[in-house]
């Protein structure tokens, strides 16, 4: 039931983005449980809609007597996905394969089938292993901790490298992950993603590869803001039956801030920073990412942001990969001198018990965006990746008030009108 719920939910949502090829590939993996728990799963439905719905239930032809026209479509859209659902889960493939932990980081963590160095994959690998060393050393010297790093491979190919400081004397909680994933997807993914007509339809899964660098930093102290950002290069492979089918490429990413207190002096210099970046590829880049930005962390149950925004792009292909990989390289690099002087002036800032509360609500809210909206958490949590990876954006601490108001005129009830109205902060 939950199969069929979700997959009729991702193709009807309203949705600010296309429907890019990462979601193709998280609803073929929430489709590719086994025929058992799916066929269970339809037999609850219709079991439950039964009662439910009673006459309607018994045959479509009969809707017209419940409702006409309407519940005919209704009952043959369930029929379409649930004929979906079966044929992509014919065959029970995981889609990543379970990781092998490894005493220190590998050298690289892309096969070793002799992919060329200046192949875009060795080139973005490159490019998060360095920042990933770049912004370690630059918190590291802000906090004083260390990292605690665990690495792992797959059997075929691919691995990852987490790095986090837990319980230091500034960061709640700051972890770095790079990651580099081959997998498989079903063909009715590859065909939604690649909007191919089918003219020979295939029956093969298709390779994929994905690497990326993710990051999320959480503070101590409530005048100091946390970050997070994340840049990834995806690309697919033709089927080994097909191989004139057509591949697929895209980049990703962007870097937000979310403050529990709004100091505008601050959040104009992690804007200034954001842009800075942007516009050494092209000046059009940075209104159109942080509007995308805006957009995309919405907490829509809430109707508020998860905090004050920054940049944010996701299936970008419209030019060369050369230039994209150039804006991803600029935007990681513009991290640090965007978030570091934030963390350093208010580090040791005087605050009250209210204070920290009021932070750890707004933490709260961090939680309920990443679990329940935000696409590279539910990729992972439904595609097998690994769990603590995941999971390492959340923060060790948070707080859920019933019936939270701000009081009038408060620094509170300032920053969630930032959070509902995002202004134009290079504006203002």
């Amino acid at each position: 039931a939950f199969l069929v719920e979700s997959t009729c939910t991702s193709f009807s949502e309203t949705n600010p983005y296309p429907l890019s090829i990462l979601n193709n590939i998280k609803m073929a993996a929430m489709m590719s449980a086994s025929k058992v728990a799916f066929a269970k799963g339809v037999s609850f439905k219709a079991e439950r809609a039964s009662k439910v719905a009673a006459p309607r239930a018994v045959c479509a032809s009969k809707a017209s007597a419940f409702g006409g026209k309407q519940l005919k479509m209704q009952a043959r859209q369930l029929r379409s996905v649930a004929k979906f659902s079966v044929q992509a889960t014919s065959t029970s493939k995981p889609a990543i394969e379970a990781e092998e932990m490894q005493t220190e980081a590998p050298t690289t963590l892309l096969r070793s089938d002799g992919t060329p160095s200046d192949s875009m994959r060795a080139q973005f690998e490159k490019m998060i292993r360095a920042a990933q060393d770049e912004i370690c050393a630059s918190i590291k010297e802000l906090d004083g901790g260390e990292f605690r790093e665990d690495a792992w491979t797959r059997p075929g190919g691919g691995g990852g490298i987490s790095r986090v400081l837990q319980g230091g004397k500034v960061f709640e909680k700051a972890g770095i992950n790079v990651s580099v994933v081959y997998g498989k997807m079903p063909p009715e993914a590859y065909r939604a993603a690649t909007g191919g007509t089918d003219a020979k339809k295939s029956d093969a899964y298709i390779p994929f590869f994905a690497a990326g660098i993710s990051s999320v930093m959480h503070p101590h102290n409530p005048m100091a803001p946390t970050v997070h950002f994340n840049y990834r290069y995806f690309e697919t492979e033709a089927p080994e039956d097909d191989p004139s089918a057509p591949r697929a490429w895209w980049f990703g990413g962007g870097t937000d801030l979310t403050p529990s207190y709004i100091f505008e002096e601050d959040i104009k210099h992690f804007h200034q920073t954001q842009k800075d970046a942007c516009d050494k590829t092209d000046e059009a880049f940075y209104p159109k990412f942080k509007q995308t930005c805006d957009d995309y962390f919405m907490i829509k149950h809430r109707g508020e942001r998860r905090g004050v925004g920054g940049i944010f792009f996701d299936d970008m292909n419209d030019r060369a990969p050369e230039e994209l990989l150039k804006l991803a390289t600029n935007c990681a690099a513009a991290v640090v001198p965007g978030y570091a002087p934030l963390v350093k002036k208010h580090k040791d800032d005087a605050f009250t018990p209210e204070q920290k509360a009021w932070q750890q609500m707004r933490r709260g809210r961090y939680v309920e965006f990443n679990l329940v909206y935000d696409r590279g958490t539910t990729f992972g949590l439904k595609t097998g990746g690994r769990i603590e990876s995941i999971l390492m954006s959340l923060p060790l601490t948070a707080r859920w008030e019933y019936d939270q108001k701000q009081e009038e005129g408060s620094e509170e009830a300032k920053a969630m009108e930032a959070f509902r109205n995002p202004p134009d902060w290079l504006n203002m």
